[in-house]
């Protein structure tokens, strides 16, 4: 990881001029292409006021309606950023807050191209690890509950922890929004009333860790992120700064995920001419064996049965 971005944008995917609407409204953090397909056939999307169809394709600047929501197509980005930032407490994960206090974007500052999206929150009173890329698709899978992408947690606690509540909140705990738990819970040590722990989830429902603590009249004093995927928090990096990840390591984190690299149109392009290609050459060579074979002479052929 390096402070200074260290993609190649020949590497990277490239700017497209026309791209279909679920695939420019993925990448641009509304929904996956599946979601987005869905809104279309529930007539729920409008480009420049027209129902969209499947099949349509959209250029910057068109103007799209999803549901009570418009957004305007900007460029396909140049290149796939992403940013680990080590969120302080008191800062929110909001765009713009009304009572003025301070946000994540605030502090990661704007792209020239794009907007960054937030992958997941976390609270005001919580910190750590938050990523941000400008790429909606990759946004979308590490937030899918489908997905079962891990976060780990390092969490501080007050009040006397069982066996018996550890074993509830492994096995499931019924709150307001569904069964909730943890996939691990590992002690992490401490003196007194207050005590460690790491635990790793796989979704990330709205203040999930603290409620499942709370459900078993656990409080937690600190809560900080420090894993999310294969990315873990730079013991290096200080908070409220942020560190870019290279290419190698995005697509690390692509393999990891198990989510396809994107290509541009033209790369796809020369992928389908080359597979074509080769797919010829096979034909002549294994048509010009069998052609061969089915030449000799029925005599020759019966001659080299008979010696076998």
């Amino acid at each position: 990881m390096a402070e200074k971005n260290a993609v190649s944008e020949k590497n990277n995917p490239l700017q497209e001029k026309l791209e279909r609407v679920q695939k420019a409204l993925a990448r641009m953090g509304y929904g996956s292409r599946r979601e987005i397909e869905r809104l279309i056939g529930e007539q729920k999307i409008r480009i420049n006021g027209q129902l969209a169809k499947l099949g349509d394709h959209v250029k910057a600047g068109d103007k799209i309606n999803i549901g009570n929501r418009s957004a305007v197509i900007s460029s396909e980005v140049s290149r796939i950023r992403v940013l680990i930032y080590n969120k302080p407490e008191g800062e929110i994960c909001t765009q713009k807050d009304e009572e003025g206090r301070k946000t994540v974007f605030d502090s990661i500052g704007k792209l020239n191209q794009g907007r960054w999206i937030s992958v997941g929150r976390l609270d005001i009173n919580s910190s750590g690890l938050l990523l941000f890329t400008n790429y909606g698709e990759l946004a979308n899978h590490l937030m899918h509950p489908s997905s079962e992408i891990e976060r780990e947690y390092a969490v501080r606690v007050n009040g006397d922890v069982t066996d018996d509540m550890i074993k509830r909140l492994l096995k499931g705990v019924e709150l307001e929004d569904g069964l909730l738990k943890f996939d691990s819970i590992t002690d992490s040590g401490g003196q007194g009333a207050n005590h460690w722990y790491h635990v790793i989830l796989k979704e990330g429902k709205n203040r999930e860790v603290r409620r499942l603590w709370q459900s078993q009249d656990v409080r937690v004093s600190r809560l900080t992120r420090v894993r999310y995927a294969n990315l873990s928090l730079p013991r290096t990096l200080k908070l409220g700064r942020k560190v870019e990840l290279s290419l190698d390591e995005i697509k690390t984190l692509f393999e990891f995920i198990k989510l396809e690299w994107p290509v541009s149109r033209d790369e796809a392009a020369k992928q389908r001419s080359k597979k074509a290609k080769n797919l010829s050459i096979k034909n002549q060579i294994y048509g010009s064996k069998k052609k061969s074979k089915s030449a000799w002479p029925a005599a020759a052929r019966k001659n080299k049965a008979r010696q076998k």
